[in-house]
């Protein structure tokens, strides 16, 4: 049985760690490395950085502050964040990445999947999906299609794509994704919980793992979203950068709740 995995996010914007809810009201959360060291230390399986603005910005990623980060962890490192071609992504591997995320990218040009994951390895290429519950559109009132679905927001979530989560995840799967890094922007820093109806319906939609992300606020909500979501791996922020829940505790927990996971 695969170990279910503890993921720490980054969100860096200027340099700093900041966090939000729903991707605004930003706030400072510390400097990236130190923050890092500290998430290596209480036992993380991963850890996950990503440029928030990068982007919408239309710049490259902080290869400096990435690479002091890589240098100073000894778990594995995914970076997202204003990756558009094959040379980023070779340069972040160079800096001591071992996984990249793309969304904006990925969205625009789909088949820079297939030449991420042909180039490097389908284990190297997260995409990332930032989903938001929206009304289906031309629905008959009182008849299945009369419900929400998850459509795609590319840019740090300020841009609607009218694609489907679900199709456009078996689509990434199908071009060599070889992770999904699920994030719900409904639930995004308010700490009720994971989306669970949404992590379930990507988990049995692709065979690749999925990473739920996005309303963490107790030990239970991981122990959800492993077990009513199916999901492979659960990331936060505010959580664990305001040290309102350690790392070490709750893997003590579900361990205890018969989770598979590893312990320091």
């Amino acid at each position: 049985m695969l170990t279910k995995r503890i993921i720490p996010c980054l969100d860096v914007d200027k340099g700093r760690v900041v966090k939000g809810t729903k991707f605004l009201n930003l706030r400072d959360a510390g400097d990236p490395v130190e923050v890092a060291k500290r998430y290596d230390k209480e036992g993380a399986d991963e850890i996950v950085f990503l440029d928030i603005t990068a982007s919408y910005e239309k710049r490259k990623t902080i290869i400096d502050v990435v690479k002091k980060t890589a240098e100073n962890v000894f778990i594995p490192l995914t970076v997202g964040g204003g990756i558009r071609n094959l040379y980023n992504i070779r340069e972040l591997l160079k800096a001591g990445t071992d996984k990249i995320s793309i969304n904006t990218a990925a969205v625009e040009n789909p088949e820079f999947i297939k030449l991420a994951a042909k180039r490097f390895g389908s284990q190297c290429v997260v995409v990332a999906i930032d989903a938001k519950r929206v009304q289906r559109k031309n629905y008959e009132p009182g008849t299945a299609n009369h419900e929400l679905h998850w459509q795609v927001y590319t840019y740090d979530g300020r841009k609607p794509t009218n694609i489907d989560v679900v199709k456009w995840a078996k689509k990434v799967e199908k071009l060599g994704a070889g992770e999904i890094l699920l994030t719900s922007m409904d639930k995004d820093g308010t700490k009720n919980g994971y989306d669970i109806d949404l992590t379930l319906k990507i988990s049995k939609a692709v065979k690749i793992p999925v990473i739920a992300s996005g309303g963490a606020g107790t030990r239970e909500h991981f122990y959800e979203a492993f077990t009513n979501g199916k999901a492979d791996a659960a990331l936060a922020a505010s959580l664990f950068h305001y040290k309102e829940l350690s790392i070490k505790k709750l893997k003590k927990y579900l361990s205890q709740k018969g989770v598979a996971i590893r312990i320091c």
